[in-house]
């Protein structure tokens, strides 16, 4: 039987070389297995990698809050400013994707809850100078000792009742100390107040030159109530608080003090006037002991962060890198630990402010 015949080129390839037969099999298989498995001359190997988005700035999941972040480093404040920022931020970042969930369900439409948002952030850029303005005020010493000395009151008024205080000789240290912590919450307090106040002045002055197809008066009339009712709730919060402070200023401190962080002593005066049981009242001061003590161990840190970062400037002047590592690590974790302990305290001031509201709303 004859053979079947081949073809010219067939009988070419039955001669070749297994080496080239093995350089062509390599060639055709090659390229593919690399691109697989991304060998090591594959683009993947040698092109660089693209950074992670947001590499420098990944502190906040909404880019508006990065840039205002980094702003705050580049002006040097101290680390506990920075850390109180943090928690600021962080809360206002908690709102605003509520907000926009609200949004998408069509629950903001007057546009009350944004207006909020926006006054809120008004609050914080003024509070630490962020806010384009030159104000000393917002930036704070490298330090949390002698601060009843350092710092200053505004307000003529509290300067006479601190004096009167510090002259009665009816204080210890630790009461002054504690009092002194009242006359800055209070203080803050009417920061926060006039720069709410101006802006709403800029809001009510944009609003009423706007010229809409639509008849929104209705809607403004609701959102500026709205305003001026959280205007006139903080300005009581003022009067109620400059009433305690001068009371205390005259008498000291009683034995029957039922709290002694400043925050905590505003929540419970205004419990006593909202529109709760007894029964209510009674667990809202159970829950107020709890909050004092997160307050407590969220100031414990932070003066100890204050300590590690002085002691991290004095180790780097002597440049034992060793030891400046240990410290830098130290410094590192104490500043995580006060950031997530401070957005814990404003998140649970937030929650406790907001019951006191609505038992206020309830009664009205």
């Amino acid at each position: 039987m004859a053979s079947p015949r081949l073809g010219p080129g067939s009988r070419g390839l039955l001669r070749a070389p297994p080496l080239l037969l093995l350089l062509l099999l390599l060639l055709l298989v090659g390229p593919r297995t690399a691109a697989g498995h991304g060998g090591k001359y594959s683009r993947e190997k040698n092109e660089p990698e693209l950074p992670p988005k947001r590499e420098s700035g990944g502190e906040f999941r909404m880019e508006k809050l990065n840039q205002l972040w980094e702003k705050a480093q580049r002006l040097q404040l101290s680390p506990v400013k920075l850390s109180e920022l943090h928690a600021d931020l962080k809360m206002q970042e908690r709102d605003e994707f509520a907000w926009k969930k609200l949004k998408a369900e069509g629950l903001d439409e007057d546009g009350e809850k944004q207006a909020k948002l926006t006054r809120n952030l008004s609050v914080i850029l003024a509070k630490y100078g962020l806010d384009g303005r030159k104000d000393a005020r917002a930036v704070s010493s490298n330090s949390l000792s002698d601060a009843t000395e350092d710092d200053s009151l505004e307000d003529p008024r509290l300067e006479k009742l601190w004096h009167k205080a510090k002259t009665s000789g009816k204080f210890s240290s630790e009461e002054l100390d504690k009092l002194w912590r009242e006359f800055q919450h209070h203080q803050e307090k009417v920061r926060e107040y006039h720069v709410l106040l101006e802006t709403l002045s800029r809001t009510e002055e944009i609003q009423e030159n706007v010229i809409s197809p639509f008849d929104t008066s209705r809607i403004k009339e609701d959102v500026l109530h709205s305003k001026h009712a959280e205007l006139k709730d903080r300005l009581r919060g003022i009067n109620q608080g400059y009433d305690r402070l001068r009371r205390v200023s005259h008498r000291g401190y009683g034995t029957q003090a039922e709290f002694e962080e400043p925050r905590v002593i505003d929540l419970w005066d205004l419990a006593k006037s909202a529109n709760f049981t007894e029964k209510e009242l009674e667990s809202f001061r159970e829950e107020l002991k709890h909050f004092e003590a997160k307050i407590e161990k969220h100031n414990h840190y932070q003066k100890q962060l204050e300590i590690s970062h002085q002691k991290l400037k004095h180790v780097e002047s002597f440049g034992d890198r060793e030891h400046v590592s240990r410290n830098k690590e130290k410094y590192a974790m104490l500043e995580e630990k006060t950031k997530e302990l401070g957005y814990k305290v404003k998140k649970h001031l937030q929650d406790l402010s907001g019951r006191i509201s609505r038992a206020r709303h309830n009664e009205l």
